[in-house]
């Protein structure tokens, strides 16, 4: 089973079969909110669903019974494996006369629903890993210093440090010149400790390539810690964790989701209002399905920006491959469009393939104004 990153999504996305369709799934395996029984009969109804949709469908024989297979191996996986599965989501991708199985254990539950098409359904997988950050989280007090890697709500300790750094003395128990040496040879101890954490603070960082650094320590240790900190670690210094020392993995996971979440949300904000500015001024932005695609479809976008559960039907070209909105034949090459469910996924699929940024902002926002889609250009449109 995979877990879900962007080289995963890639992956999914580039898989295609000239003559065969695909079975993307998905289901809500959330136990918070419903019972086993409940989740059991609801896969049953959304297999029995695409039994039931793919017997009215127009297929040549072997494209039929490729899909037919894939929803055998899908109700067999849930006899045998969906008991026990403890993810707040599932998906499985299945593409059986192309020997291509994949399920993949989501954080947060999707919608249920399933797609037979020509490349798989991977834009709920996009949305919900744009939710989410690579966290590191550094606990840090005079002697010890702990590092957490905090993803898709999910706490790991990953490093530790020990370092020996004297008491302080206590107030009057020395005097003159014997006490001053003594406080500045602790000192030194310290900053050296200090400096020991921001340098594996930084090899982590190039190990790992975290997004987002929170740091909890002692308000009297911000000062002489901060300014340690490489460039490329100060830019991604988010927030501030409280420390106490009942200071459990779930307080800190806690308080660090709480923390992503606000700035997530934020960060949306921020998008969102460039977007709308870049748009007003006619700077290198463009809104609304048809623009999007046009610009999409001639390698002109940097960064494409949606609204969370937005879709639309649309056509595609299946000579170049260009995106459509109501074009029944291709300006380019002069073949006739096919019509597909959801043109925004495909222009996910295409963002993807173009190695284009894909951002998603929930609604309601400034976006909704826009035609719920827009994107950030290479060049000024």
């Amino acid at each position: 089973m995979k877990s879900l990153s962007p080289g995963q999504i890639r992956v999914l996305a580039g898989f295609k079969s000239e003559n065969l369709s695909t079975t993307s799934f998905y289901l809500d395996t959330d136990k918070s909110r419903q019972t086993k029984k409940e989740i059991a009969v609801s896969f049953k109804n959304l297999l029995n669903e695409g039994r039931t949709r793919l017997e009215s469908m127009d297929l040549s024989r072997t494209r039929k019974q490729s899909l037919l297979q894939d929803l055998d191996k899908i109700g067999r996986f849930g006899t045998q494996s969906l008991p026990a599965w403890n993810a707040a989501g599932l998906a499985i991708f299945a593409c059986t006369g192309a020997k291509f199985w994949e399920e993949m254990a989501l954080p947060r539950a999707p919608r249920n629903h399933f797609i037979f098409d020509r490349s798989l359904y991977v834009r709920p997988l996009a949305s919900i890993l744009d939710e989410y950050r690579h966290i590191c989280a550094l606990l840090l007090d005079r002697q010890e210093a702990r590092w957490y890697e905090v993803f898709m709500g999910e706490i790991s300790l990953v490093d530790s440090l020990k370092s020996d750094v004297p008491s302080r003395v206590r107030e009057g128990g020395w005097q003159g010149y014997e006490s001053k040496r003594i406080e500045r040879h602790i000192d030194a101890h310290l900053h050296d400790h200090f400096k020991k954490a921001s340098l594996k603070t930084f090899e982590l960082f190039k190990k790992n390539r975290f997004d987002w650094l929170f740091l909890g320590c002692k308000e009297e240790y911000r000062s002489d810690f901060e300014p340690l900190l490489h460039p490329y670690l100060k830019e991604r210094l988010k927030g501030w964790l409280k420390t106490d020392s009942n200071n459990t993995e779930d307080k800190i996971l806690k308080q660090t989701l709480e923390m992503e979440k606000k700035l997530k949300a934020e960060e949306e904000a921020t998008l969102a209002q460039s977007l709308v500015s870049e748009l007003e001024k006619g700077g290198r932005a463009v809104s609304g399905m048809k623009e999007v695609l046009r610009k999409l479809n001639t390698w002109g976008v940097q960064s494409l920006v949606l609204s969370r559960n937005f879709s639309a039907e649309g056509r595609t070209c299946p000579k170049c491959h260009y995106l459509y909105v109501d074009e029944v034949r291709c300006p380019v090459c002069q073949v006739k469009t096919e019509k597909v469910q959801d043109i925004v996924h495909e222009s996910v699929h295409a963002a993807l393939d173009k190695k284009v940024q894909v951002r998603y902002i929930t609604p309601p926002s400034k976006l909704d104004r826009y035609g719920k889609i827009g994107a950030f250009l290479r060049f000024k449109a």
